[in-house]
């Protein structure tokens, strides 16, 4: 198995990955909270752990990738103020909050499907894990660490940070985080300002609310992941990702909650993706620039001059390593598109693969990119030099000198990397292209017979394949490389 090396934020530092057991990896990922289409900013995170998830699969592990649902407890202005997200779509629209959290999840689903993101093992929903939450407040209280407030319980960070470290992911002091509060005007539940909500009173208009022994209300943001992890993962489980904004406040706070109610950090390899930036700036509503997914797949926004294709928008992110900002131009997905297509484009020149050509070793210059393509995919996910690398292949294979044996390990590369690991795909493959690949594979047995059959001679048997499949409108031709064909 190739070693993985991934950056911990935890620690700063590139670490050899050691599962915790051995062939068996747990990983959470931050999904999101559904009040609204996925946009280009859920698209980073969902295609960078979507390659994380494959490659860990095609190194030999077997995975349990949990990703949640956030349904309830993200409030508008922050993370203890304002209204419910959700239950606010839901006022404005005079529908159940569950009936947006449906339908906005059912459009989240189908845009990760057009992205080629796989399903995780398991999504759970926040709503679907109260009573979970209220045991975990529970431990949390009994440890000392949290407080209640007029219905309210809050996490007591100040005496948390006595005795552990609170800042130990994201580096920032107590000081520091206290400069970058909102100061209480005297009408907050709260002792200090960093203080975070495990569960909120539910005023009488709060339409999202259940019962707990503090009364009727709702569980905080932070929470949830917290109770998730630990409940299908375990106490201790191998990674955890997400998007660089949540590394403070809210993964800062599921360390300091996870400490408080079971003894352990939970974590061993904190992952974060960096940020999307459109022509320079970060990507908000106020500044008129967020793009939603449908409107990128369909054209239909203002700084777009043309639609483009979801694997497209796969491509584009990509093409730049997961923690470095992306930045999104009309320019930079136009040079995506034609980068895709001369990919595709190569990987289908190269035919199928004959299982006698494949056992052969390819010549040094094609191992050489072999080697190097895996060894940037194991170096930190570095998928835009992993690209660059098939790229080089992409020159040999146009240059059409190519031996059988060339040939064939390229084509198991791009089958395993550009298909696989990357989750490149043509568009609108699904069904289809499981067809395609089946006849890949039955032509490369064939064409494999036909070769057996020229190599003793018997070239009534070779001409009898040759023209049965010319029957069924697939042309064979003989080159110095081998037989290649092509479907009418």
């Amino acid at each position: 198995m190739r070693p993985l090396y991934l950056t911990n934020t935890l620690t700063r530092t590139k670490e050899l990955f050691k599962p915790i057991h051995e062939g068996h990896v747990g990983m959470y990922v931050c999904g999101p909270t559904v009040y609204g289409d996925a946009h280009l900013g859920h698209a980073r995170p969902g295609v960078t752990y979507d390659v994380l998830f494959r490659l860990l699969k095609e190194l030999g592990y077997k995975v349990r990738y949990v990703r949640n649902i956030t349904d309830v407890g993200h409030l508008e202005h922050d993370a203890d103020e304002g209204e419910d997200k959700i239950a606010k779509k839901a006022r404005l629209e005079e529908l159940e909050p569950m009936e947006v959290v449906q339908y906005y999840t059912e459009r989240y689903h189908e845009a990760m499907r057009l992205l080629g993101c796989q399903s995780p093992s398991i999504e759970p929903r926040a709503s679907g894990h109260i009573i979970e939450q209220i045991e975990t407040i529970k431990k949390i209280l009994a440890a000392g660490y949290a407080y209640e407030s007029n219905g309210s319980i809050y996490f007591d960070v100040q005496k948390y940070n006595r005795d552990h470290n609170y800042g130990i992911l994201s580096g920032r002091t107590l000081e520091a985080t206290l400069e970058g509060t909102r100061s209480l005007d005297g009408q907050s539940d709260k002792r200090a300002p960093y203080d975070f909500a495990l569960w909120k009173k539910a005023e009488p208009e709060h339409i999202m609310r259940w019962p707990s022994p503090w009364g009727d209300g709702f569980p905080g943001w932070h929470l949830e992941c917290s109770v998730m992890g630990e409940k299908y993962l375990g106490y201790e489980f191998d990674i955890h990702g997400g998007g660089m904004d949540l590394m403070f406040p809210h993964h800062e706070c599921e360390i300091a909650q996870n400490v408080a109610s079971r003894g352990t950090r939970g974590v061993h390899y904190w992952v974060h993706n960096n940020m999307i930036t459109i022509n320079g700036q970060k990507m908000g509503k106020s500044l008129g620039n967020f793009i939603t997914l449908p409107q990128l797949f369909a054209g239909e926004h203002e700084k777009l001059t043309q639609a483009y294709t979801p694997m497209t928008v796969r491509f584009f992110i990509l093409q730049a390593h997961y923690r470095s900002t992306l930045d999104f131009s009309n320019e930079a997905l136009q040079a995506a598109e034609k980068g895709l297509s001369r990919l595709m484009a190569a990987w289908k020149e190269l035919g199928p693969v004959i299982s006698s050509e494949a056992e052969k070793s390819p010549s040094a210059e094609v191992q050489a990119i072999i080697d190097a393509v895996w060894d940037a995919l194991c170096d930190d996910i570095n998928t835009p030099i992993a690209i660059a690398h098939l790229f080089d292949a992409v020159k040999l294979i146009n240059g059409g000198k190519l031996s059988a044996p060339d040939k064939a390990a390229l084509k198991v590369l791009f089958d395993t990397v550009v298909g696989n690991v990357l989750g490149l795909q043509e568009e609108g493959a699904g069904a289809s292209g499981k067809a395609d690949k089946a006849l890949e594979g039955v032509m490369g047995l064939v064409l494999e017979a036909r070769k057996k059959a020229r190599e003793e001679k018997n070239w009534a048997e070779s001409d009898r394949i040759r023209d049965t499949l010319a029957s069924f409108g697939i042309t064979v031709k003989d080159t110095k490389e081998g037989a290649t064909w092509t479907l009418e």
